[in-house]
């Protein structure tokens, strides 16, 4: 389905395993009307709804260490597949996203399934790259406690005219930034040179690029990055109970 179909409800049996993956937080893969998703951890200081990026789903070294990582520090993540992303794994074939509008509104759907679940959890929401941007748009719609952007994707690599900040304006919750300081979709040198919103926290990881892999020869490591990312993310969180 691309877009602007309508969205599947997570109702009745898929409610029902939401709730059930929420209380158990083991990492084990559940199938739903609108995509698979992962529960790991305990929410003992917040929830973050995790969204993947363009073109790699949950299963991906970066994501899985991420959840891990932030699910010993307390953070219980719920980390979302799209619909389109489903497909793609069902079928093993690649395919591109549906219009932004779309994912917004299977976002805006799980949002809403968690909320009937679970109203007292402060419920974060954000992703790598594109699940960032969806992320950001959301929480222009809707109320989030705030918002985790791992890698925005400011522009596309090489075209930093082509600025992707125009609902940023719009986005009144806590804002934390994590963006690698070689990242081709934003570089850090750029990134400080733009109008964020007053209340943004940005965290800039050494070396890293879109995928926080530093150079060869570097001080630090992809998984050292992830590490001191989720250490900003854990202080942060914990901090909204």
């Amino acid at each position: 389905m691309t877009g602007t179909t309508a969205v599947p409800s997570l109702e009745t049996q898929d409610s029902e395993a939401l709730r059930a993956a929420l209380a158990a937080g083991d990492g084990a893969h559940h199938e739903t009307a609108l995509g698979g998703f992962v529960v790991e951890g305990e929410a003992r200081h917040a929830r973050l709804m995790l969204c993947h990026g363009a073109g790699a789903g949950h299963d991906s070294p970066f994501l899985v260490r991420l959840r891990q990582q932030l699910a010993t520090r307390g953070i219980q993540v719920v980390a979302l597949e799209f619909d389109y992303m489903a497909t793609m794994r069902k079928e093993g074939k690649r395919r591109p996203p549906p219009r932004i509008e779309r994912l917004v509104a299977e976002l805006a759907e799980w949002r809403r399934a968690l909320l009937a679940l679970d109203g007292e959890t402060p419920l974060w929401v954000g992703g790598k790259s594109m699940g960032g941007r969806i992320a950001s748009l959301l929480a222009t719609q809707v109320e989030v406690a705030g918002l985790v952007l791992c890698g925005y994707p400011f522009h596309p690599p090489g075209k930093p005219a082509r600025l992707r900040l125009d609902h940023w304006p719009e986005i009144r919750c806590p804002l934390l930034l994590l963006q690698g300081t070689r990242d081709p979709f934003g570089r850090r040198d750029e990134v400080e040179g733009y109008d964020l919103p007053a209340q943004t926290e940005c965290h800039f990881l050494g070396g890293g690029d879109h995928d926080w892999k530093p150079p060869k020869r570097h001080a630090q490591t992809q998984s050292t990055l992830i590490d001191e990312a989720v250490g900003h993310v854990a202080r942060r969180l914990s901090a909204s109970e």
